[in-house]
């Protein structure tokens, strides 16, 4: 997008060594160029360089420009990062009772923002805060790379994104995201450096990125427990496509575990994980409620994955004592489609919960290279299969066609597709 008026972070002051620290200059251009955001907004430029900065608030109608050769480095005091109140769905820091520090680029209740470049980088520098956390001296949960609040309209494109202290991208009660062609890359043990985490969102689309961390690639989130029921935010309308990447610890795409505000509506598609624990994976627990329906992951490729697939009823991790054990999530209409491994130890670990069965699970032509004697492993889930290789576990044995494809979500809908599509090309040769 053109923006009409455009400036440098060097025109206030900056320096880009890698040792001068810029918060201030960050501040004050995006404080300028506030005045624009009503006559078609406004471009900050970050050229070359290594810009060191604490955490800094983007405003509407905003692009921020990293070149080709330019670093934003986080810094590495914690005095830099402000303290901001927990997320009312979370009801406290994810990983310590109270507040928690602020992402290094943070916005809120904000409008058409742009974060891109030509493949420039934003660095974290992670390390210290891993340390931290490894040591137990932290006071406060971990501050993400990026955190967006309560926004609309986000681009976030063509940029690298290295070592951030915890999540990295975390759009959150955001609607109309776009996360393209973008590296995200953290040491593989490195501690909960999720990619992209989707929470509370709609209308999101994640396409063309290659992720390698020490977490879940991808997560879909919507809240923690009675925290995200009562906010009741769902994440919903999640488009994920043409994801590479590798997680020895975590799942290449993920849903939960707080998921307690609902997600639905997730289509994933074209995707290639290696080199890891598991490819998709659902995380919840009695005590959460909330919802995961309507989900469609097809066309994946792994190769030297641990689990394919796996469910995970009893994840536990509550936010207090004062959680609902009787509130438990319904998970129901979940198809794979069309997945192809080598070197599966297994092919699913499906577990779910007692007197809570996930049901309408649909496993549609899966050929899998299995190492293990007992490819899978099933409990209180209910579903149909065909063309599994492994042959699926029992709960699932039953055939999806004829009588069964309309309880597996969105076969249903292509098979009219495909239909209509011969009868089109049967009516063209006449």
């Amino acid at each position: 997008m053109l923006r009409p008026h455009s400036v440098s972070i060097t025109e206030f002051g900056a320096v880009g060594d890698g040792i001068t620290l810029n918060t201030k200059a960050f501040q004050n251009a995006i404080f300028y160029l506030n005045s624009f955001t009503d006559k078609g907004g406004a471009k900050l430029f970050v050229p070359t360089g290594r810009w060191l900065t604490g955490s800094f608030d983007l405003i509407s109608h905003l692009t921020l420009w990293l070149d080709k050769d330019a670093v934003i480095l986080g810094s590495t005091r914690s005095d830099d990062w402000p303290v901001v109140d927990p997320l009312p769905s979370y009801g406290r820091g994810r990983e310590l009772p109270g507040r928690r520090y602020r992402s290094l680029i943070f916005g809120r209740n904000l409008t058409d923002v742009v974060i891109t470049g030509g493949n420039g980088t934003i660095d974290g520098q992670g390390s210290i805060w891993w340390d931290w956390f490894h040591n137990n001296t932290l006071d406060y949960t971990r501050p993400h790379l990026i955190e967006l609040m309560n926004s609309t309209g986000i681009l976030i494109s063509n940029l690298t994104f290295l070592n951030s202290p915890f999540w990295t991208i975390h759009p959150v009660y955001c609607s109309h995201v776009t996360v393209q062609n973008v590296t995200i890359l953290a040491p593989l043990d490195s501690p909960n450096t999720d990619g992209i985490d989707p929470d509370s969102s709609s209308d999101v689309c994640i396409e063309d990125c290659y992720i390698s961390t020490g977490d879940d690639l991808v997560a879909i989130k919507s809240g923690w427990d009675e925290y995200g029921i009562s906010y009741a935010h769902p994440c919903t309308n999640i488009i994920i496509r043409r994801l590479v990447g590798q997680t020895r610890t975590s799942a290449g795409i993920a849903i939960g575990s707080e998921m307690s505000g609902g997600v639905s509506e997730v289509h994933a598609e074209n995707l290639q994980f290696f080199n890891s624990n598991t490819a998709i994976r659902i995380k919840t627990s009695p005590g959460r409620g909330g919802y995961v329906r309507n989900i469609y992951i097809s066309n994946v490729t792994l190769t030297d994955v641990h689990v394919a697939i796996k469910f995970t009823g009893q994840y536990g991790e509550h936010p207090d004592e004062f959680y609902d054990p009787n509130a438990l999530p319904v998970i129901e209409r979940i198809t794979f489609k069309d997945v192809t491994g080598e070197n599966i130890k297994f092919a699913g670990l499906l577990e779910g919960i007692e007197r809570d069965n996930f049901r309408n699970i649909c496993l549609s032509n899966i050929t899998l290279n299995v190492t293990s004697k007992y490819p899978w492993n099933c409990s209180y889930v209910q579903g149909y299969s065909d063309l599994v290789l492994p042959a699926a576990c029992y709960p699932l044995k039953k055939r999806i066609y004829p009588e069964h494809y309309q309880d597996c979500y969105h076969l249903h809908n292509h098979l009219q597709i495909s239909s209509h599509q011969k009868r089109g090309s049967q009516l063209l040769s006449w």
